[in-house]
């Protein structure tokens, strides 16, 4: 339980007050919607679904990376797509959004790499390219509304669009669309977040979907099979440098800062000594200035935990909180599981200094801090690096 006498900001009325995509889909206006079908099950149950609703349903295929090499599966996903539209009956487009996803995506990814950062690329392309360039597509095909795969949900809470966790809880997306703002959100529709992933597998058997018992896609489409570090160093010149201990020892070389993420013990290369113990190393922060990778031992050395932290660049998916200081929820990883926190804003709610009730393990510059009030998702901002200053 939450105790506090920071004001906790009650951004979710009752439960009365949403409208889920199954309530959408059942009503008796019949829609035209766009869905992104990926070739994968997921968004092939989610046009089945919204089919057998009786819309007409529109599946465009993006393709978001130019795949010279063959490394990446856009060519069998592209495949599956479309016999799953031929199947469904209905139309599929092929949209190339490469060029979107080098200008407003990539560049950026490498930009953060070569500035230290870990950034997550997931996050930036459902903003700009599948709720921005896929959503504009949409509106030239002559639709209002979009549909996706991801498990999360669309309510609507004091007559404003809100985006809400999947209730699966292994499956809920929330925390990759928290960049997303109303505008985005009010149009977009997520037929299979009220649902279990077993159950999206059952119903694809039922419809004889041939993608039924496909892999889920994981990882960064653009590296497919090939080694990340390879990968990014033929667009990023890598230069290597010390390892440091925690007392300013050289214990060993980097092969490149942008190659290491805080609280990382594989691929050190960091062995024992006669002046170390045999506990394994782990990254404990990343000194551009000097080129220096430091490190320390055992998983929960203290160095690698932290209680307070900046943000920037916050989104905020419903409407900005009154109060500049709030109590909530947060995750710094889509795996974590929500700590308690305050939230110190500035003043236009665009930063922030994020307190968590307890200390966390590996908070990352250019990962995300995503805020919650029980299954509403707030919004988040991007983790800047712990020596730079923002307002408080």
């Amino acid at each position: 339980m939450i105790t506090s006498s920071v004001p906790i900001i009650r951004f979710a009325p009752s439960l009365t007050t949403l409208k889920s995509e199954l309530i959408f889909m059942s009503t008796n206006a019949k829609n035209t919607i766009v869905i992104g079908m990926s070739g994968g099950v997921d968004s092939s149950v989610a046009a089945h679904l919204l089919v057998q609703a009786g819309h007409t349903v529109v599946g465009v295929f993006m393709q978001n990376w130019e795949d010279e090499e063959g490394d990446c599966t856009a060519r069998q996903d592209y495949k599956d797509a479309s016999a799953v539209c031929t199947q469904l009956g209905i139309e599929l487009h092929a949209v190339n959004f490469a060029a979107e996803y080098w200008d407003r995506v990539f560049s950026h990814f490498l930009s953060e790499y070569q500035a230290g950062r870990t950034p997550n690329p997931d996050i930036l392309c459902n903003r700009e390219i599948k709720f921005k360039a896929f959503l504009d597509y949409a509106r030239e095909l002559g639709a209002d509304t979009i549909a996706t795969g991801h498990y999360t949900r669309h309510g609507q809470i004091d007559g404003e669009p809100a985006l809400l966790r999947g209730v699966d809880n292994n499956k809920d997306q929330s925390y990759f669309l928290h960049a997303l703002t109303p505008q985005q959100l009010a149009p977009s529709i997520f037929p299979l977040g009220g649902m279990e992933k077993t159950r999206v597998r059952e119903i694809a058997r039922e419809a004889n979907l041939h993608v039924a018992a496909k892999k889920d896609s994981t990882g960064i489409c653009f590296i497919g099979e090939r080694h990340f570090n390879e990968f990014l160093s033929t667009y990023l010149p890598a230069q290597s440098g010390e390892i440091v201990g925690p007392h300013g020892e050289v214990v060993g070389k980097h092969s490149g800062l942008m190659y290491y993420t805080l609280g990382q013990r594989r691929g050190l290369g960091v062995g024992g000594s006669q002046s170390h113990s045999e506990d394994a190393w782990f990254v404990s922060h990343k000194s551009l200035a000097n080129n220096q990778l430091h490190v320390v031992q055992g998983h929960d050395n203290p160095a690698l935990f932290r209680q307070e932290f900046q943000v920037d660049k916050i989104n905020w998916c419903r409407v900005k909180p009154a109060e500049n200081t709030f109590r909530c929820t947060s995750k710094i990883r889509y795996r974590q599981s929500d700590q308690a926190c305050t939230l110190h804003l500035s003043e236009d709610k665009r930063r922030a200094r994020v307190v968590f009730d307890v200390t966390t393990r590996a908070v990352t510059p250019g990962q995300s801090a995503v805020f919650y009030q029980g299954d509403e998702c707030l919004g988040g901002g991007v983790i800047c690096d712990f020596e730079a200053t923002t307002e408080k």
